[in-house]
C-alpha cells in the first residue's frame, strides 16, 4: 500500500494531500487557484497517482505561498508513500509535445533533491497565475519529495502549453520510475543498497 497523507498548516497557508502511488489517476483538487487546479488534476491523470489536494492560502496577498506550501506538502506525500522504495524503476525520461510546445523531463529518484528547470514564459500571468510560479512549485516539489528533476522546455510561444508540458511531463517521468521493476522488486535500486 503506497499511500501516504500530509498535512501543513502555516499562518499563510493550511494544505492536505493525499496520494496512491498505485492508483488510476483520480484528482481532487481544490486550491482556490484555477490554473494550479488544472495543472495537478493532470500531473494526477497522467502520472496515474491518485492525489488529492486541499488549500486555503492567503491569496489575497498573491498566489506564492499556497502554490510553494502545495508543492511542499505533494512532495512529501510522494516521499513518504515511496517508503524505502524497494523495486522502484527509479530514472525515468520522456518528451512532451503540446501543440508547439516541447519540454523534456528527465527524473531520478535518488533521495537525494535537485532541480533544474530550463523554461522560458513569454508573458508575466497566464489568466491570474504569475508564470514564475511554475519553477517554484517544481522547485517545492522537487526538494520535498528527494526526487533529481530536470525538465527543459526546448520551444514554445503560448505560456499555457510550456507550463502544461512540464507538468506532464513530470506526470509521465513519475508514472515510468514509480513503477515497481517485476525483476527487481525486492531490490532498492542502488549500488549502496539504499537511497537517500
Amino acid at each position: 500500500m503506497r499511500k501516504a497523507a500530509v498535512t501543513r498548516k502555516t499562518k499563510e497557508t493550511e494544505v492536505v494531500v493525499e496520494v496512491d502511488l498505485d492508483g488510476a489517476g483520480r484528482a481532487q483538487v481544490a486550491t482556490g487557484i484555477g490554473f494550479l487546479d488544472h495543472m495537478l488534476d493532470l500531473l494526477a491523470r497522467h502520472s496515474r497517482i491518485d492525489i488529492t489536494v486541499k488549500a486555503k492560502g492567503d491569496l489575497h496577498i498573491d498566489h506564492h505561498h499556497t502554490t510553494e506550501d502545495v508543492g511542499i506538502a505533494l512532495g512529501q506525500a510522494v516521499k513518504q508513500a515511496l517508503g524505502d522504495m524497494k523495486g522502484i524503476t527509479r530514472y525515468a525520461d520522456v518528451y512532451v509535445p503540446m501543440d508547439e510546445a516541447l519540454t523534456r523531463v528527465a527524473i531520478d529518484i535518488s533521495g537525494r533533491p535537485f532541480l533544474v528547470f530550463k523554461a522560458e514564459f513569454v508573458r508575466d500571468k497566464v489568466g491570474t497565475f504569475d508564470t514564475e510560479l511554475v519553477q517554484e512549485w517544481f522547485q517545492a516539489f522537487a526538494m520535498n519529495s528527494g526526487i533529481t528533476l530536470h525538465a527543459e522546455t526546448l520551444y514554445g510561444s503560448n505560456d499555457h502549453h510550456i507550463a502544461e508540458s512540464c507538468f506532464k511531463g513530470l506526470a509521465r517521468a513519475l508514472r515510468a520510475a514509480v513503477t515497481i521493476d517485476p525483476r527487481a522488486k525486492d531490490e532498492v535500486p542502488s549500488t549502496k543498497g539504499s537511497l537517500g
